[in-house]
């Protein structure tokens, strides 16, 4: 299948607001998906046999910038028996000022790689993923404070006595 034609058969079964934009320049073009439809989409595109995407290769989460007030993750998709690949995005609006995470939904129950990296974007961007089986850090202590690669962080001088250079 082509983009065109995965566009298509995605808009035929959710409508045409499931797509909300795509990017076609670049080494891989993406659809940019209602975030709230994302576990819906994943499980179409793995289950549909003119897709079967049976494989997330990654997912990475992204801080768009302080000015932006944007995050967003990214889907890297493979169908190892078409030999297809497919990015998928999806952004919500975060107020930095708030206490709450800017939360998506969790495709851990669609492909199960999303647990880690699901885990890993929790860790060090602070992206909370509802319906996570076991969102909780991985890379760092658990005592850790902040995310690291949130644009806005900053770096504690100290931690458990320790300096931080």
């Amino acid at each position: 299948m082509t983009f065109d034609e995965i566009k298509h058969l995605l808009a035929a079964r959710f409508g045409d607001t499931v797509i909300v934009g795509e990017e076609r320049t670049g080494l891989q073009p993406a659809l940019l998906i209602q975030p709230d439809s994302i576990v819906d989409v994943c499980r179409e595109l793995r289950d549909n046999p003119k897709t079967y995407f049976d494989f997330l290769s990654s997912l990475s989460g992204v801080d768009y910038g302080v000015d932006s007030g944007r995050f967003g993750v990214v889907y890297h998709l493979a169908s190892i028996p078409y030999r297809l690949q497919l990015t998928l995005k999806i952004t919500i609006e975060h107020d930095r000022n708030s206490d709450e995470l800017p939360a998506f939904k969790s495709v851990s129950s669609v492909y199960r790689t999303a647990d880690w990296h699901e885990r890993e974007a929790y860790d060090l961007l602070g992206i909370y993923f509802e319906g996570h089986p076991d969102l909780r850090r991985i890379l760092l202590p658990d005592d850790w404070e902040g995310y690291p690669l949130q644009k806005d962080y900053k770096t504690a001088e100290y931690y458990k006595g320790i300096k931080i250079d």
